[in-house]
C-alpha cells in the first residue's frame, strides 16, 4: 500500500500549484484575443485582453455609413461576447495544464 503524503508535503504541493496558477494568469492576462462579427466576419472586430478588458472595437466604415444602429449594436455585442468566451477558454485550458486536468471551479481562475 502506498504511503500517504504528509500534511507538510500536501501544503508544499498546494503552494507550488498556487504559484504556477498565478504565473499562468499573468501570462494569459498579457494575451490579446480577437473576435469578429458580420456578414463578411469583419464588419466589427473586437480585441480583449486575457484579463477580459476590451482593448479595441473596430467598426467597418461601410456599416457605419448605412446608419443601421441596431445591426451595429448586435454585431458589437456578438463580437465582444465571442472574444470574452475565447479568453475564458484560453484561461481554462492553461489552468488545466497546471492542475493536471483536475476539475477546478471556473470562478477559481
Amino acid at each position: 500500500m502506498a504511503e500517504q503524503p504528509s500534511m507538510m508535503e500536501m501544503l508544499r504541493q498546494a503552494r507550488d500549484l498556487q504559484k504556477k496558477m498565478k504565473k499562468i494568469q499573468k501570462q494569459v492576462e498579457k494575451t490579446e484575443i480577437t473576435a469578429s462579427a458580420g456578414s463578411d466576419n469583419a464588419q466589427v472586430t473586437v480585441v480583449v485582453s486575457g484579463k477580459l478588458h476590451v482593448r479595441s472595437v473596430t467598426i467597418d466604415q461601410s456599416l457605419v455609413s448605412r446608419g443601421d444602429a441596431r445591426l451595429i449594436q448586435e454585431l458589437v455585442t456578438n463580437a465582444v461576447n465571442a472574444a470574452l468566451e475565447k479568453a475564458q477558454e484560453i484561461m481554462t485550458e492553461e489552468m488545466k495544464k497546471v492542475t493536471g486536468g483536475l476539475n477546478m471551479p471556473e470562478d477559481m481562475f
